[in-house]
This record gives structure tokens, sequence and C-alpha cells, in this order.
């Protein structure tokens, strides 16, 4: 028995090992294809990235009016552009340049992600067991080449750190990779399994927050651009006079585009923007030249008497998100709390925003860019919290009062069960029968006792003939003549 025990345990045993179908299950992908998948998954974002960097850049290069073509130059170009592109600070004439465009970026996190779902689609991937593995080799190769970049194309005009090129494009692989595969692998569903629901509804609710404030930031910037045409039209004449020139510095500001955003967002919430020594808010305003750049042409020359009436942009998000979750809980309590992990949620978020929008330009007087990371924070969850909290507070719907009670009828006697029934003592039931009469009999007279009758007089029936009462004297006769004629 023990024997034939152990041989079922290792025919199992060599049968998942040697990877073979086992029925039931989807069978195991090969060597070779984990290779390819693998092979695809690292080295595609990191190709595609590169020659769209080298073809945007040709592309400028060839519509440029004062420019030089030459391939060395693009290809040697192009490795610091697309570090930049994963927010890897640049050294360019030993100026310090880390106010880089998110644009790029955003482009490299969403080819990344799709990059390691396809993958994992290829691998059969479901669960989080040997995820790991593809996370570490696309993490890896752009380690390795975001090294090798960092080593080949430095000279010096444009030069980056190392260490910075290596870590940070990992880093980001990383974090794309993972938000790619978080769904489809079972990620999501293991991280809601040890999350609060209302720490689940207050991210929700978080991610509605600060995707209000980003486009009441966006608003604040196009009204802005609006009103500066004519600046903006003056800068681009100053700096790219020739169409080629123009175009190549229309992209640039395009790419710049989610930045201005973010800046807009620290105007709306009150801290405002800063940029070197000049300072821009909705109650402050402190003047001072800006570098000669289209979107920079949308901050203002004087302050507004005006503009604290943008903050009624922020109030709004706020008393959204509170409309969104005044029926997420019939307890008010329960409602702020989730209101508390929205508010906390999109002070993170900003602060985060803020850091990837901001950072070194150059050293001189606009240095730094960006805009004041703990105040907005502090901003950003009170705009969520107080309007959220009042409005999840009051508008939720009033609960609905119980009606009157009813006069209701008295209650039916149940009727038993089949099985009570079936238990219960039934009584017998009694037939009457109706009596039939019967015609007196008269005794013998050799009876010496009383006749009586043995049955009552029924109610209904006949009248019968009723015996001849005997005398006293007939009885006295009857005595002496049954005297006589005893023997002696």
């Amino acid at each position: 028995m023990v024997e034939g025990m152990s041989l079922l345990d290792s025919s199992g045993r060599s049968a998942s090992a040697d990877g073979e179908s086992v029925p039931g299950s989807s069978p195991s992908p090969s060597r070779s294809t984990w290779v390819r998948a693998l092979s695809t998954a690292a080295l595609a974002p990191l190709l595609t990235g590169f020659l769209v960097t080298a073809a945007l850049l040709t592309a400028v290069l060839a519509i440029a009016t004062t420019s030089h073509f030459a391939t060395a130059t693009v290809f040697a170009t192009a490795g610091p552009l697309w570090l930049a592109a994963y927010q890897v600070p640049l050294d360019i004439g030993g100026q310090p340049l880390g106010v880089l465009p998110l644009v790029p970026t955003i482009a490299v996190v969403v080819g990344v992600a799709r990059t390691a779902r396809s993958g994992a689609q290829r691998l059969g991937l479901t669960t989080w067991d040997r995820v790991p593995v593809l996370i570490g080799v696309i993490a890896g190769a752009h380690a390795l080449a975001g090294g090798v970049l960092a080593l080949v194309t430095a000279d010096e005009h444009i030069t980056v750190d190392p260490l910075s090129a290596v870590f940070v494009p990992a880093l980001v692989a990383t974090l794309a990779a993972t938000v790619g595969l978080a769904k489809p692998c079972g990620l999501t569903t293991e991280i809601a399994r040890y999350l609060d629901p209302i720490a689940i509804r207050g991210l929700r609710a978080g991610a509605l927050g600060i995707a209000g404030l980003l486009a009441a930031g966006g608003l604040v910037v196009t009204l802005a651009t609006g009103l500066s045409v004519p600046t903006i039209g003056t800068l681009f004449d100053e700096v790219a006079p020739g169409v080629g020139s123009g175009v190549g510095l229309l992209l640039l500001s395009l790419v710049y585009v989610p930045n201005a955003v973010v800046l807009g967002l620290g105007f709306v919430t009150g801290p405002g923007v800063e940029l070197g020594a000049v300072g821009v808010g909705p109650f402050t305003f402190t003047g001072g030249g800006v570098p000669p750049f289209p979107l920079l042409g949308a901050l203002p020359a004087e302050h507004a008497p005006w503009w604290p009436v943008l903050l009624v942009l922020p109030a709004a998000v706020g008393a959204l998100v509170g409309w969104t979750l005044r029926t997420c809980h019939d307890d008010p309590r329960t409602r702020l709390r989730i209101v508390g992990v929205a508010g906390a949620t999109v002070g993170f978020a900003a602060v985060v925003a803020g850091f990837l929008a901001g950072g070194r330009l150059a050293s001189g007087p606009f240095d730094p860019v960006g805009i004041p990371l703990g105040f907005v924070s502090i901003a950003a969850f009170l705009w969520i919290a107080v309007p959220g909290a009042l409005v999840a507070w009051f508008a939720a719907p009033a609960p609905n009062p119980r009606p009157p009670p009813r006069s209701q009828p008295s209650p039916r006697p149940t009727r038993p069960t089949r099985t009570a029934r079936s238990t219960r003592t039934r009584p017998t039931k009694t037939t009457r029968t109706r009596p039939t009469a019967r015609k007196a009999t008269r005794p013998s007279p050799m009876s010496t006792t009383k006749w009586t009758s043995t049955k009552k007089k029924p109610k209904t029936a006949s009248k019968a003939k009723k015996p001849k009462k005997t005398t006293k004297t007939s009885r006295t006769r009857r005595t002496r003549t049954a005297k006589q004629k005893r023997p002696n």
C-alpha cells in the first residue's frame, strides 16, 4: 500500500515538473516562448522610444531654418532626450535642467504598461507568482540601456549622472509594468482583500478629486493663455523667426503642457506658482523677468483683483466629491471618513505631480520652477475635505419614514402540517342510530319478577303500546295459583 502511494506521488510530481499538460489546466509555455516574450517585453519599449525620439529630432532639424543636419548629431542628441523622457536630470553646458516635459514620460509609462500586459498574455500569466520575473527583466533592460546611453552620449555639452541614468529609468519601468500587470494578474484583487472598503471608496473618490483639480488648473492655464495671446505671439517672433524654428518651439511648448497644468493647480488651490524670485498666486504677486518661452508668456505682468474668484473651482471640485459620496453609506460619520481618505489621496497626488512637474532650471534667477509642495498638499486636502464633508453630511437623502401601523385582523389559526396531521389523534366520531320502536311483550304468568323496560323510550319513535298495569289482586291471584300447583 505504501509503495503504491509513493508511485502515485512520484508520477504526479514528474508530470508537473516536466511541463506536461494536465487535464483541465492550460499547458505551460515552453522555454522558447518565455525567451521570446521576455525579449519582446524588454526591448520593445527601448527601441520604440529611442526611434521615436530620433525621428522627432530629425524632423525638427530638417525643417529648422538655421540648422546643420548630421546623423551622428541626431543619435548623439537622441540619447539624452530619451533619458529626459524617463525624468533623468540633464546638465547642459554645466547648468542643471530638471524641469523635464511630462508628455514623453506619460507616453513611456503607457508603452511599457501595454508591452508588459501583452507579454503576460503571451505567457499565460494570470497569477502573481511569476510576474516578478517579467517585471525584473523589463526593469533590468531599462537600467542597462540608461547606463550605456549615459556613458556613450556624454560630451562637453550634455552630461548625465550615471547613477541617475541607471536607477531612474529602472524605477519608471518597474512602476509602469506593475500598473500594466496589476489588473490582469490579480494584484488589485489581492490588495483589495487587505483594504477596508471605506479606504477603497475613498481612493476612488480621491482619484476623482485630483482629476477635478487638474481640470481646474487646465482651465486656469487656458484662460491665462487666451488673455496673453499677443505676448505669446511676440515671443514666437523673437525666439523662432522662421517656420521650421517656430514648429520646433511649438512642439517643445506642447510637451510641457502637463507641467503647466500642474502649475495651474498650484495657482487655483491658493499657494501659487514659483519661478525663481517670481511668485504668482490669487492673493500674492511678486513680479520679475521670465525666460522667453511661449508657455511662460501666460504669466501676468501684474495682480488682478478678481483672481480670488477662481477659488470657486476647487470648492466646486470638493463639493462634487461630497455629492458622489452622499449615498455611499447610511452612517454620516462613515461618510466623513471616506471624504477624509479622499482628501488625503488628493494631497499626496498633488505632491507627486508637483515634484514631477517642477525642478531645476539652470542656476540663475529662474531656479527653481514649481509649486510649494507642502502648502499645495495641505490646500488640496482642505479643498476636498471641507466642502466634501459638508455636502456628504447635509445632502444625503432623508431616510424614508416608517408608515403608521395599520389595524390588522386577528390572525387566523395556522393549519397543521402534514406531519402534525398524521401524529394528531383524531377523536372517534360516534354515529347516532335511530332506534326502532319495539312492541312491549307481556310477561308470562309464571314470571315472579316485575317487568321493566330495558330501553328508554326514544323521542322520535312511534307510539308503542303500553303494557297493562298489573294490579294487586291479579298478583295475589297468580301467587295462589302457583302454590296450588306446587307438588307437596
